[in-house]
């Protein structure tokens, strides 16, 4: 019963590629654990949870833990994007786009051009 309440969690998990998951159901309480390649997959994870369950859901437990803590996430660039979207994406400030631009001066020369399939750090802040 619980574990449909949160299929929606269970899905992004899934479309995450979140590795060495764990789902169990005990006494009405369901237990997901599993490592996120990133800060910022684990974050949408939580985001999930607290959207179907609320701030302080008392019906889920869950331990994600993060497989490359030395980045907030990897972006590859898409055709129309800039720094400042991509730094409102990620931060919801596009004044970040200097964080991003500085992570990445190994392969942006300037920050008005970047090139779609671009592999971009972005950064913890």
């Amino acid at each position: 019963m619980v574990k449909a309440k949160y299929q929606g969690v269970l899905d992004l998990g899934q479309k995450l590629n979140i590795q060495d998951g764990d789902v169990s159901e005990d006494n009405g309480t369901l237990k997901i654990k599993g490592t996120a390649q990133t800060q910022y997959e684990k974050n949408q994870l939580w985001d999930k949870i607290k959207e179907i369950g609320g701030e302080s859901p008392s019906d889920i437990v869950a331990d994600i833990k993060v497989a490359d803590t030395s980045v907030y996430h990897r972006h590859t660039v898409k055709s129309g994007e800039s720094l400042s979207k991509i730094a409102k994406h990620y931060y919801g400030d596009p004044m970040k786009y200097k964080a991003i631009f500085e992570a990445n001066t190994n392969i942006l020369k300037n920050p008005d051009v970047i090139h779609p399939d671009q592999e971009l750090i972005i950064p913890n802040l």
